[in-house]
């Protein structure tokens, strides 16, 4: 029973600050800038939580992980998909390892 206050607690704790600001900008529009913030956020924190992680995907190689980082981005500008780009980025990362 214990148990399924302290869930039921942390869901009103974790929707209240969630619910508030709803309801102040409910029958506001926002601006072309705030529009533009949130159109492009993701793909920003998509990049601070990615990025670090290629950089410190193959110990001891740092270049092995730029080459393998800069061939994902040419070929998902390129040709996109994620497959290709994850492939490619793992091929070229293996070569430079290997030759290396």
């Amino acid at each position: 029973m214990r148990v399924w206050i302290i869930i039921i607690l942390m869901a009103v704790v974790t929707y209240i600050p969630r619910y508030i600001p709803l309801q102040f900008l409910r029958n506001r529009q926002p601006s072309s800038f705030i529009r533009r913030v949130f159109l492009y956020l993701p793909y920003a924190a998509l990049g601070a939580l990615i990025f670090p992680g290629v950089i410190h995907a193959v110990p001891g190689f740092p270049l092995a992980a730029l080459a393998g980082m800069t061939a994902a981005v040419a070929v998902s500008w390129f040709k996109g998909g994620l497959v290709p780009a994850v492939l490619s980025s793992v091929t070229v990362s293996f070569l430079v390892i290997v030759l290396s």
